[in-house]
């Protein structure tokens, strides 16, 4: 296996992470962002109402791309990891 080979699986690597974290991480932002709203419209300065609803959310996206992200990870594998482990290709 040479250096650009190594280097291209772990480029790809990290695109399929941020791929796979991508939905999550949308739904925190705008999660985060609507509550935060509803805050300083309110007035009401409650840790665990940013906390809860946020957490809530994100369980929810994470059950929603599951297979999404299962499809990622194995497309992933089978392009770069397996044929790297059977002959360097």
């Amino acid at each position: 296996m040479t250096e650009g080979m190594f280097f291209d699986a772990m480029r790809e690597g990290l695109w399929a992470g941020v791929a796979m974290a991508t939905p999550i991480l949308a739904v925190a932002l705008t999660t985060g962002l609507v509550i935060g709203l509803f805050q300083a419209l309110t007035s009401i300065q409650e840790m665990t109402l940013t906390f809860v609803p946020k957490l809530i959310a994100m369980a929810i996206a994470f059950w929603m791309s599951m297979s999404f992200m299962t499809r990622t990870i194995v497309s992933f594998f089978h392009g770069q990891v397996l044929p790297l482990i059977v002959g360097g290709a």
